[in-house]
């Protein structure tokens, strides 16, 4: 217990007496919001997508398929009341 005193005493002691310290202690102080650097991973290439013909809901297997094709494909069936939401009755309910 002795030796956590000595020791928090002579660091103390040398952070007061250090110049070096206490600029840089100020400067921290005085500038509290760094700047951050954000780096985010690339997206990942994936192959383009294909109109095959598919127009309609019916011919749809899922509510992802049917969202990927009325927002790819030009003269798409599936949105009747325009809302860019595909196959609201049968897949994207």
């Amino acid at each position: 217990m002795k030796l956590i005193l000595v020791m928090l005493v002579v660091g103390l002691l040398a952070w007061k007496l250090s110049p070096e310290l206490q600029s840089w202690a100020a400067a921290q102080l005085s500038n509290p919001k760094q700047i951050a650097t954000v780096v985010t991973a690339p997206k990942p290439v994936s192959a383009p997508f294909k109109c095959d013909g598919r127009k309609y809901c019916s011919q749809m297997t899922s509510c992802a398929e049917a969202k990927n094709f009325l927002q790819n494909c030009p003269g798409m069936k599936m949105d009747g009341d325009n809302d860019a939401i595909p196959c609201e009755s049968q897949w994207c309910q």
